[in-house]
C-alpha cells in the first residue's frame, strides 16, 4: 500500500506546480498588459499634444493592446469552469463576455463606438481594476499578500465598477444610435437561412441585462469585501486586545 500511494503523491506535486506556474504567468502577463494600457491612456491625454490627438483616435492608439489583453480574459471562464480557480463561473462569464461584447461587438463593430466618450471612461476603470485584480491573484499564488493589495482589491471596486459600467453603457448607447439607422451585423428577410437578426435589438437586450445582473455582481463584491476585510479587522483588533 505504501508503494502504491507514493507515485500518486509524486504525480500530484508536478501537476500543482504546473497549474500554479501557468496561473502566475497568465496573471503576471495581464498585469503587464493592463499597465501598458493605463500608460497609453495617460500618455494620450496628458503627455501628447492636441495635434497628436487630432490625428489619431484613442481607439486607434490603444486598439492592439485592448484587443489582445481584454479578449485573453476568455481564458478565465475556462479556468473557473475546470476548477483551476475558485471564481464563480457564472459571474466570471458575465464579467468577461460583457467586456468582450464592448470591445468586439460595440467598439470594433461600429464607427460611433470607437469615438464614444464612454471608451476612455471604461478603459480607465478596466485598467486600474485589472492591474489590482491580476496583481492580487499573482501575489496570492506566491503566498505574498501585503494588506494594501487586499484592501485595494476589495475597496477600489466601489468606485471603479460603477464608473466602468457607465463607460460600457455609453459605448453601447453610441453604437445603438448607429445600428438604428444602419443594417450593420443585421440579417433581414428574405435570405437563404430564412432567419432574421437585429443587431440593434441585441445591443438593447445586453444593455437591459445590466439592470438585473450588475447589482448582483456589485453586491457579491460587497459580500466578499465584508468576508475578507471584516475578518482581517476583527483579527487585528483581537491581536491588539491580547497584547
Amino acid at each position: 500500500m505504501a508503494t502504491k500511494s507514493s507515485p500518486v503523491k509524486s504525480a500530484s506535486k508536478p501537476q500543482g506546480v504546473v497549474v500554479k506556474g501557468y496561473l502566475f504567468l497568465y496573471n503576471a502577463v495581464q498585469v503587464a498588459g493592463w499597465s501598458y494600457i493605463l500608460f497609453q491612456l495617460v500618455n494620450y491625454y496628458l503627455l501628447q499634444s492636441p495635434q497628436f490627438r487630432a490625428q489619431i483616435t484613442l481607439w486607434d492608439y490603444t486598439r492592439f493592446a485592448v484587443i489582445v489583453f481584454q479578449n485573453a480574459a476568455f481564458v478565465e471562464i475556462l479556468n473557473a469552469a475546470f476548477g483551476l480557480v475558485k471564481s464563480n463561473p457564472v459571474i466570471t462569464t458575465f464579467q468577461v463576455l460583457s467586456r468582450m461584447m464592448v470591445v468586439i461587438g460595440v467598439v470594433m463593430a461600429t464607427p460611433t463606438g470607437k469615438v464614444s466618450p464612454g471608451l476612455p471612461i471604461a478603459l480607465l476603470a478596466w485598467a486600474i481594476t485589472e492591474i489590482i485584480r491580476y496583481g492580487y491573484y499573482a501575489l496570492n499564488i506566491l503566498n505574498i499578500m501585503p494588506y494594501i493589495v487586499v484592501f485595494l482589491r476589495y475597496t477600489t471596486f466601489i468606485a471603479l465598477y460603477p464608473i466602468g459600467v457607465t463607460g460600457e453603457l455609453l459605448c453601447f448607447w453610441w453604437a445603438q444610435s448607429y445600428a438604428k439607422t444602419n443594417t450593420v451585423w443585421s440579417w433581414e428577410m428574405p435570405n437563404k437561412w430564412n432567419a432574421t437578426f437585429s443587431y440593434f435589438a441585441l445591443l438593447w437586450i445586453v444593455m437591459l441585462l445590466y439592470i438585473p445582473l450588475f447589482p448582483q455582481m456589485y453586491l457579491h463584491m460587497f459580500a466578499q469585501r465584508k468576508k475578507i476585510l471584516g475578518g482581517n479587522v476583527s483579527k487585528s483588533q483581537g491581536t491588539k486586545k491580547t497584547n
